[in-house]
């Protein structure tokens, strides 16, 4: 049977997750991200498929991955994909699922945890992308702090390309996130515009947290003053500041370049 009005009711469900209004459940948009959930074993519970694409392998052979898992998954008109999905140029397949549960070991496990704390990062495609850049550069966790974006929306999760599915993130008071931090022994690295260390300059060994500002505005002034180290980029003027996940990029992978003691070389994969 297929799902051709716009009215039912498994079309508020996923739209009510598009817009974050159902609690714990995110929106899985597209084949990437589905087959990345099946691999984080992230709980799955509803899918949606057009005919037009259940046709095609990859997909098909996704479905069947749901249907073993005892995935109930709908086949909908393009009319209903266009309805539930929230991006332009729907890719044919989308799922519901639990958010992954984490906890603040998960994020700060011993000996040297490296975490990235989002400050008021707003905009969700550079929260996904500070995710992203996260977890390629081998950083423990990230938090999602005071006015961030939800990383679990669906902006955000298309924006970290799958990797919010695997990197432990938490949200939270930027307060309590330092506290926790220093309650994991961390020292805290904020990030500036100007007159800090460069990162070249900063033992980033060792447990660390990296505090990164939103657009515009950056850390407020009271979380800078409680951290540890203060770190600017260097930049030819008249670049006055850099994209908040480039930020995050440069300083992860010197942190990443001087935890790799016996210097080899990182993994070079296609983009």
């Amino acid at each position: 049977m297929t799902i051709t009005s716009r009215h039912n009711p498994l079309v508020a469900r996923f739209r009510d997750a598009a817009r974050g209004d159902a609690g714990a459940m995110m929106l899985l948009d597209g084949a990437h991200l589905v087959a990345d959930a099946l691999a984080a074993r992230v709980v799955v519970t509803l899918g949606a498929v057009t005919q037009a694409s259940a046709a095609k392998p990859d997909i098909h052979e996704l479905v069947a991955r749901l249907s073993q898992r005892g995935v109930s998954v709908a086949t909908v008109t393009t009319a209903v994909m266009d309805a539930i999905s929230p991006v332009r140029t729907p890719s044919g397949i989308v799922a519901l699922a639990e958010r992954p549960a984490r906890r603040a070991q998960d994020v700060y496990p011993a000996p040297s945890p490296l975490v990235v704390v989002a400050v008021d990062v707003q905009d969700p495609g550079n929260l996904g992308a500070i995710v992203r850049v996260a977890e390629a550069a081998g950083a423990t966790g990230v938090v999602a702090a005071g006015a961030s974006a939800n990383p679990f929306g669906w902006k955000a999760l298309r924006g970290s390309m799958g990797s919010a599915l695997r990197v432990p993130i938490l949200g939270g008071d930027p307060r309590a996130a330092i506290d926790a931090a220093r309650a994991h022994r961390c020292r805290i690295v904020a990030t500036i515009p100007r007159a800090g260390r460069t990162p070249f300059d900063l033992d980033l060994t060792g447990p660390v947290v990296l505090l990164i500002g939103g657009e515009g505005a950056g850390l407020p002034e009271t979380l800078v003053q409680t951290a540890d180290e203060r770190v600017t980029i260097p930049m030819r003027p008249p670049v006055e500041s850099l994209n908040a996940a480039v930020t995050a990029a440069v300083v992860l992978y010197e942190a990443r370049r001087q935890r790799l003691a016996d210097n080899r070389p990182l993994m070079i994969a296609d983009c």
